[in-house]
């Protein structure tokens, strides 16, 4: 125990107390550690407080004090994972300090085997070297499992169905809460199988109201959707600051932002004119505005700490659950049109080859000329441009001449007066086609699978459900925020500073024999053992040219790949063929944007709001955390549209679709309705009386006796029989008299008409996103 010392004990002081302290060393034990007086714990409280905003500690459950980094010396964990020699590996089960988790802790078990995958245990914790121990003190009761479900009622009892189509229970209700049947309602499971019951927490309402799809993700998925008033108080706060001195002022420039026209939030903007450097003849000069996000939202502020939590903004058919508060998401931080706005902009010198030849990064101050939909940019330069420079203008097309306006007939002006962006918009897409011809020789993986669009009136009831437009307009802001994505990688890399990498690994090799089988079946040649490049995904969708399985084989060729995900060493992009690639361009809604721009402020001297020591320390646990965020929003949205397929097929039941098979299993295959979307499962018992036999290589059911084959990628009409919204499922039958469509090309047989027999069962982004 340290002896008392007259006055406070000094930083390093604490953090020897709070590392080597057998308890848990809360404010009391500090103070009676160091033998403080009443006066002296004023003072001790705020050094603490000075310590927790330089992040040296961080305080757990309980107010205890550890080091940052570290976990609390006795908290709850949850056996994660147990190794093949037996190593028993554990995660804390809750982590609501400011820092980021630490790694796995390996539990040192009394009797070996004991712990198994999902049990909590309270323990004792001690970091060892370079990692952390557990020391198990109780094996805990199992946390109650939550449910989210709709109740209904039968019989005079209440049950409650998951909204997970994946969840095929239903639970008896033992306390429902005040909810009646039909109520969307949070329930916690107790007990043991068979007699597990349900006790409804939270009633959520009607699940069939507008806009409860998106809420039914939210509550499923415990998204964070309620900013903290502490939160919404300094976000009010920092919103009223003053732009500041020393940022280039680029007011002058007509700076457009070309979004979707649903967009909620304006992160991006452009500019571009011809190079007037006879060192760059030829080439052209351009500005990537994005947010100055970083001026407002400080490191370890309540706003900063909020957006970790969340990690994104995700976004539904009705509404965004934002990173930021709305008066930072939607107002301050976003670009729009007319308004000065922070902003860090990224000025890039291009070639007339497209490479970038140059970058440099300022804060600057902009006001942007226009806030235009895609389909408004695309729009203008469409009538103003020759034929023949607008066809095929995205693969490499004809260069746009900046003078070309003078031959070319006279615009016709749109009707809200936005004629006289032609001017800004000319070289913006001259300037495009040189990114494009670079793009096109580095060969990008270039799989054009739409993505589905939700329109939903002003009540929130579903106008349509269509695949969403790919224009010219997209591919140029694409590839101008893919320029200034990795103009920030690099230039982060000369300074030797931290990057946050976006990375996306190359294919496996049992993904790759997984694809080869596939592509076997349709007589398409795919050989093991090459370098696989993106250009050779090409060229296989070049080689099948208009097939009507070419969709199939695209989206097959997507499950190869590997996800991508962020951290501080560099593997590069796989996809975008690119050696160095960080995520800058969305710091509104991207918590590894932030810290991009976070870093070039700190790394080029551009003021306040750089990037902490101890998040340029702690890289790799922060790039997993908002890795898992990210997949978790992309569930939520992916979840959420298939609700709302859902319930706009939901007013053709009954009715028979064109859908396309697009997965196979041994108990039946998946079929999605042909250019709206939504699965639904066709149960192998209902094919008919004979035994269809699996083959998983190449993804067929083929009948025992009568050859029939149902396959991936096979085209038919089927009935559609159920469609769930609160699940997001759909149900096929086969349409009573009539049979399938031809299989695809590859040698196998058409399938036979077929008479439906037995009982259905129920069942179960291009985007700026790289």
């Amino acid at each position: 125990m340290y002896k008392p010392k007259a006055g406070l004990p000094t930083r390093e002081q604490i953090l020897d107390f709070i590392a080597t302290s057998d308890v848990p060393a809360g404010k009391r034990e500090i103070a009676k550690g160091f033998g403080l007086s009443a006066q002296d714990k004023i003072g001790l409280k705020a050094l603490l407080k000075d310590m927790a905003d330089e992040g040296l500690i961080d305080s757990a459950p309980g107010r205890a004090f550890h080091k940052m980094g570290g976990i609390p010396k006795v908290t709850v964990l949850r056996i994660a994972d147990v190794d093949d020699g037996g190593n028993v590996w554990a995660v804390p089960e809750r982590w609501e300090a400011e820092g980021v988790p630490p790694p796995r802790l390996r539990v040192r078990e009394r009797k070996r085997g004991a712990l198994g995958v999902g049990e909590r245990i309270l323990a004792r914790t001690e970091e060892a070297g370079n990692g952390w121990i557990a020391h198990p003190m109780k094996v805990l009761a199992p946390a109650s499992e939550q449910v989210l479900g709709v109740l209904r009622e039968e019989a005079g009892r209440l049950w409650l169905t998951g909204v997970d189509k994946r969840e095929r229970r239903e639970f008896a209700v033992a306390d429902a809460g005040g909810a009646a049947p039909g109520d969307l309602v949070l329930a916690e499971l107790a007990g043991k199988p068979p007699k597990i019951a349900a006790r409804v927490s939270s009633k959520l309402g009607d699940p069939f109201a507008a806009r409860s799809f998106s809420l039914i993700a939210i509550h499923k998925l415990g998204i964070p959707d309620v900013f903290s008033q502490e939160a919404l108080d300094e976000a009010e706060r920092v919103s009223k600051l003053p732009l500041g001195e020393g940022r280039e002022d680029l007011r002058d420039l007509p700076i457009v932002a070309i979004d979707p026209e649903d967009a909620r939030d304006h992160d991006d903007a452009v500019w571009a004119e011809a190079d007037d450097d006879p060192a760059n003849a030829g080439g052209w000069k351009a500005i990537v505005a994005i947010a100055d996000v970083s001026f407002y939202v400080r490191p370890k502020s309540e706003v900063d700490r909020e957006a970790r939590r969340r990690g994104n903004s995700v976004y539904f058919p009705d509404r965004v659950v934002p990173m930021l508060p709305e008066i930072l998401s939607a107002e301050v931080c976003s670009l729009k049109e007319g308004a000065d706005r922070a902003a860090l902009a990224c000025h890039l010198r291009i070639g007339k080859d497209g490479s970038l030849k140059s970058w440099r990064f300022t804060r600057a101050v902009v006001r942007i000329a226009a806030n235009l939909a895609y389909e408004e940019a695309q729009a203008i330069i469409d009538a103003s441009s020759p034929p023949a420079l607008r066809e095929g203008s995205g693969e490499g097309g004809a260069a746009l001449d900046p003078t070309m306006s003078q031959e070319a007939p006279p615009p016709t002006p749109p009707e809200d007066g936005r004629g006289d962006m032609l001017g800004v918009l000319q070289p913006l897409w001259a300037c495009w086609h040189a990114l494009a011809k670079a793009r096109d020789a580095r060969a990008p993986l270039d799989l054009d699978l739409p993505e589905r669009r939700v329109v939903l009136d002003e009540q929130g009831r579903i106008m349509s459900v269509s695949p969403r437009e790919r224009l010219d307009a997209h591919r140029l802001i694409e590839d101008y925020m893919i320029a200034a994505n990795v103009a920030a990688a690099k230039a982060l890399e000369a300074k030797k500073a931290p990057v946050m990498y976006r990375i996306h690994e190359p294919p496996s090799r049992e993904k790759l024999a997984a694809l080869k089988e596939y592509l076997e079946t349709f007589d398409v040649p795919f050989a093991l053992g090459q370098v696989v490049r993106p250009a050779t995904f090409n060229h296989i969708i070049e080689r099948i040219g208009d097939a009507d399985f070419r969709p199939q084989v695209m989206e097959q060729i997507l499950r190869t790949q590997t996800q991508a995900y962020y951290a501080p060493g560099n593997h590069g992009h796989f996809g975008l063929s690119l050696g160095s690639y960080a995520h800058f361009t969305s710091p509104i809604r991207r918590y590894a944007d932030l810290l991009v721009h976070r870093s070039l402020v700190s790394a080029y001297g551009l003021g306040e709001g750089g990037l902490p020591a101890d998040d340029a320390a702690n890289m790799e646990s922060v790039g997993e955390i908002i890795s898992r965020l990210e997949r978790r929003a992309m569930e939520a949205e992916r979840d959420t549209t298939d609700r709302y397929v859902a319930a706009f097929l939901s007013e053709r039941v009954g009715q028979v679709m064109d859908v396309r098979i697009t997965g196979v299993t041994n108990f039946g295959f998946f079929a999605t309705v042909e250019g709206i979307g939504g699965d639904g499962l066709m149960p192998v018992r209902d094919l008919g009386g004979e035994y269809f036999r699996f083959d998983e290589g190449a993804r067929t059911l083929t009948g025992e006796h009568s050859g029939d084959v149902f396959a991936q990628g096979q085209t038919m009409e089927l009935r559609l029989a159920e469609a769930n919204p609160v699940s997001g499922a759909l149900r096929f039958e086969m349409p009573e008299g009539k049979g399938a469509a031809q299989p695809p090309r590859g040698g196998r047989k058409p399938v036979r008409e077929i008479k439906r027999r037995g009982r259905p069962a129920n069942i179960r982004h291009q985007g700026k996103r790289r």
